[in-house]
């Protein structure tokens, strides 16, 4: 399920909210997996590892594959990069922040 022009209908910082999920990119991260791979090494059920994973896939984060009977969830490269981005912009905002918050403290007498 996709938003408007193609971009993911959920959002990735909800989807990042929960322990299992991130488990989960955690796991898909070492390499695509099925849910019942998934749901090995987990503590939920195959049906709650499923939901998660529908929820990620909203979110642009994990993209699944038909393979025969199963489907093969993988990471979505797209997704996690736009998520990096923006983390990398929001600290280099603080960081810069903080810095000019330290010179100036630093020059006061």
């Amino acid at each position: 399920m996709t938003g408007a022009a193609g971009a993911p209908a959920g959002d990735p910082f909800e989807a990042l909210g929960d322990p299992n999920r991130r488990q989960i990119l955690s796991l898909l991260g070492a390499g695509d997996r099925s849910v019942a791979e998934l749901a090995r090494e987990l503590p939920i059920s195959r049906p709650a590892v499923s939901r998660h994973l529908r929820l990620l896939k909203d979110a642009g984060l994990v993209a699944e594959e038909p393979r025969g009977t199963r489907r093969i969830y993988r990471l979505q490269e797209q997704g996690l990069e736009a998520v990096r981005r923006y983390l990398e912009q929001v600290w280099g905002e603080a960081a810069a922040r903080f810095q000019r918050t330290a010179e100036e403290t630093g020059r006061r007498p």
